[in-house]
């Protein structure tokens, strides 16, 4: 459960602070949003380091499977676009992807 957590607000960090970078550059709005927006990277490549998977590898592997869920959450919640189901399935596979590499037979995760 600590894992879901950690790459939950991981996953929000990192969607959020890519996404000021895209405000400033695609929308137009001020530099003063690459502030948040790095410190929302940090706080995202701080929170991987908190994972209980013994390695980087198989951190980053399991983490993107919650990342791609959080994206379709995220585009729903602040582009107004809602995931079709097509989005939800392939979430879904996604995420049970990301459940069988951390919590597998032998894996040891914190």
């Amino acid at each position: 459960m600590k894992q879901l957590l950690i790459y939950s607000v991981a996953a929000l960090a990192e969607i959020g602070g890519c996404f000021s970078f895209g405000a400033w550059i695609r929308m137009g709005k001020s530099a003063l949003w690459l502030i948040p927006g790095m410190a929302s990277l940090a706080l995202f490549a701080w929170l991987l380091t908190l994972s209980g998977a013994e390695t980087a590898g198989r951190t980053y592997a399991a983490y993107g499977g919650i990342y791609i869920l959080a994206s379709l959450l995220w585009l729903w919640a602040f582009e107004d676009m809602r995931p079709d189901r097509w989005d939800m399935i392939g979430a879904a596979i996604c995420v049970m992807g990301a459940a069988i590499i951390l919590y597998g037979p032998g894996r040891a995760v914190a």
